[in-house]
């Protein structure tokens, strides 16, 4: 992977659809495609200070020296880390070393600590305790004429070479402190913000001079203005007093703000109990950063910028660095690709999510099975199928062809005329995440009575004939949607004659199965599977399975029209025209878009996105393909509010145009490099509600977030769901790489 060492940052245009992140990235032309020029990727990288030391971890104050070393104030003393270096240095031993609260460094390079034992300044890499303030001292500041400490017992003003104690009237309790830059201070109390000069000190604390009296962050915008941080929010203030202020419905996170810091750019950092809120001052757009994705723990202390842009930030379990980097998509793309293909693909070449044995640590990282494998496996043939037909790689061509293998043998493991297994695990495997099991009757009982038109499955895998391989079987109505996606793409992209004529072959077999069993995909058992149901009985006569009548009517349709094409056999033609003018299929179909709110789930809504692409590009008849086309638009009216670029890369493929281009850039750029499923809470979050739409059945949040500030998931989940997330895996980056290549194929990328 290259980096690049220009950095190009300027500001993201979005829709209305995301309450974005102001500091995205660039300017995206919507009536052009998207020029791919360097933009900002942030990345976080953690920090354990000592886990053997009690307090260690507990940071209170950090700061970035003129070098890039990084000091830290914790609860068990003073540490410091050199720049390439992950080991924290513990600058003070023996009985000296204790409780510290502040860090601070004045423009000679100086680092000054305020600690429970006294102030310690550290110059040119000696450390020495100075005597003067009274201990213990809580803050430290340095300004032009001097440096402050501050303690429950006085102020002291360090200056000529002494220290001088400062007759300033303030409360004993010092939150936080910044110079005025005119000889005065500023300073932050339980009981209201003072300012302090020679002359007289004030405070204020009324409700229109303070959001609240509590007061523990302050810091000045770019344009003057001093942010209060508090209880309650942040207030924001001029010399004439307060101006404007920022509130949970302004998008800070938590009522708890701790600190406020300027980065060098200009925006202003908000820690709270609960993350970062982002603001760059004149603008409404914020941005969050906040669980272990981004933060070693979400209660901040402190931030700090190094030299390089880097914020630092002390938490109350470690330090966490907020990193920039500077990339292209395409280095995104080679970025994501070398990690699938190292990370997430397992013999015979199945792509997928892998299993952390230790949650969150990459490096117990372990292969892992999914009900899914199938579907999600053809999601990558169809990104390398994409990828083929934007490069003409050799290797894109090869590992496609690995991909289709795989789901060529789902079929022969079976040993089964046309049907197909879930997925495949060795034989040698001891765990799966759904091994075989048994019922008792009343076990039984509880089944049916749970869900009538589900059944028990006690004999999940099989032994295949040469005892290699574990197939599962049970395949849903999923599994056969994800492939019939990948087989289209893998066939109008990839596959030479020879290929198509193996592809063409093999869904006329899984198709043949369907059309044998009244439409419907039967098991070892000799009855349907779980879900693997399109049958005239059940979907149009069961009233059990009336929330599956529309998706699965559209299903079969695209199933029969892509065997019809790909094999010219008019036996699949025939079936497909009964469907629709006998058995009432298309009608059924219509129906998707005004499904009962009790029957959407998100995984099923988005199952139609991978069956209209037969329906559309193979219909002959203007009647029907209207009627197709009218279907896309309301699928799309109705889900274009996800922002997902595989949505929207997906109706522009068959629709043509480029809808909703800017969200869909701005997706890939700020989709975080971390693969790891971080559970993220934002139903904790105060900046936003609590809702049950627009998915009936899921708690939700009431405003789409941009992807850096919910789980690493697939457009196959729902992006405003309010808690989710499992660090005990890995996400594979097709749920990337497959619209970024869509994306390069339209030349909306370009």
């Amino acid at each position: 992977m290259r980096y690049l060492k220009i950095i190009f940052l300027a500001s993201l245009v979005v829709s209305c659809t995301y309450q974005g992140d102001s500091d995205k990235n660039q300017d995206i032309n919507s009536q052009g495609p998207y020029l791919d020029i360097p933009f900002i990727q942030e990345f976080h990288d953690g920090y354990i200070v000592d886990e053997e030391i009690s307090g260690a971890n507990d940071v209170r104050a950090i700061q970035a020296d003129a070098d890039n070393q990084i000091w830290i104030a914790s609860r068990a003393g003073i540490y410091m880390k050199k720049p390439d270096s992950r080991h924290w240095e513990a600058m003070i031993s023996g009985s000296d070393q204790g409780p510290a609260y502040d860090i601070e460094t004045d423009d000679r390079g100086v680092v000054w600590i305020a600690s429970w034992n006294g102030i310690y300044n550290n110059t040119s890499g000696e450390m020495e305790k100075m005597e003067g303030p009274e201990p213990p001292l809580a803050r430290v500041v340095a300004a032009e004429e001097g440096v402050y400490a501050l303690g429950p017992h006085g102020i002291w003003l360090y200056q000529n070479n002494a220290w001088h104690k400062q007759d300033y009237p303030t409360a004993r309790s010092m939150r936080a402190v910044v110079s005025d830059g005119e000889g005065g201070l500023w300073i932050g109390s339980d009981v209201g913000l003072y300012h302090c000069t020679r002359e007289k000190t004030s405070l204020f604390r009324d409700q229109d001079e303070l959001i609240s009296a509590y007061v523990r962050g302050l810091d000045f915008s770019e344009q003057g203005d001093l942010w209060v941080g508090g209880l309650g929010g942040i207030a924001i203030r001029n010399t004439g007093g307060k101006i404007d202020e920022k509130l949970p419905a302004d998008g800070i996170t938590n009522s708890w703000v701790n600190v406020v810091k300027r980065s060098p750019d200009g925006t202003m950092w908000v820690g709270t109990n609960y993350g970062i809120t982002r603001f760059t001052p004149g603008k409404k757009e914020y941005s969050v950063r906040h669980s272990k994705r981004w933060l070693m723990a979400d209660e901040v202390r402190d931030i700090a910028f190094d030299t390089e842009g880097n914020a630092w930030i002390a938490t109350a379990g470690g330090v966490s660095a907020i990193r920039k980097r500077a990339l292209t998509l395409q280095d995104k793309a080679d970025f994501f690709y070398e990690k699938l293909i190292q990370r997430h693909v397992r013999d015979p070449w199945i792509v997928a999510r892998f299993r952390l044995n230790v949650p969150g640590d990459t490096t117990t990282i372990e292969a892992d099975d999914d009900d899914n494998d199938g579907e999600y496996t053809s999601m990558y043939l169809a990104m390398e199928s994409f990828r083929y037909a934007v490069t003409s790689e050799p290797e894109a061509r090869e590992r496609a062809k690995k991909a289709f293998d795989f789901l060529h043998y789902l079929r022969e493991v079976t040993e089964m005329d046309g049907f197909f297994a879930r997925t495949i695990i060795p034989a040698s495997w001891e765990r799966s995440h759904d091994m075989n099991r048994s019922y008792t009757p009343r076990e039984l009982a509880e089944e049916l009575i749970s869900n009538p038109r589900q059944k028990p499955v006690e004999k999940r895998w099989h032994l295949s004939k040469d005892k290699k391989w574990l197939w599962k079987g049970d395949t849903s109505s999923d599994e056969l949607v994800g492939h019939l996606f990948g087989y289209y793409c893998y066939y109008n992209f990839v596959a030479d004659e020879k290929e198509k004529e193996r592809v063409a072959h093999h869904f006329s077999l899984i198709v043949d199965h369907l059309m044998r069993n009244d439409f419907n995909l039967v098991g070892v058992d000799g009855t349907h599977t779980k879900w693997g149901v399109w049958s005239l009985l059940l979907l149009n006569n069961d009233p059990e399975w009336a929330p599956e009548r529309a998706l699965n009517a559209l299903e079969v349709l695209s199933f029969l029209k892509f065997a019809h094409h790909i094999t010219g056999a008019e036996k699949y033609q025939t079936a497909y025209l009964k469907l629709i003018n006998e058995e009432g299929y298309l009608e059924n179909a219509r129906m998707l878009h005004t499904t009962n709110p009790a029957f959407e789930t998100y995984f099923d809504i988005y199952l139609a996105l991978y069956v209209y692409a037969p329906l559309l590009k193979y219909e002959p008849d203007p009647d029907l393909l209207g009627e197709y086309q009218l279907h896309l638009d309301r699928w799309f009216e109705k889900n274009r509010l996800t922002c997902s670029p595989f949505v929207n890369f997906t109706y522009n493929w068959l629709a043509g145009g480029q809808d909703e281009l800017d969200n869909s850039i701005f997706f890939l750029i700020d989709a975080p490099l971390d693969l790891v499923d971080w559970q993220i809470d934002n139903g904790r979050r105060e900046d936003l509600q609590v809702v049950r739409e627009p998915i009936l059945e899921e708690l939700q949040v009431d405003q789409l977030r941009p992807p850096s500030e919910y789980r690493t998931m697939r457009w196959d989940r729902n992006p405003y769901v309010a808690l989710g997330g499992n660090p005990a895996q890995e996400r594979d980056p097709v749920y990337w790489l497959l619209p970024y290549w869509m994306g390069r194929y339209l030349k909306l990328i370009q």
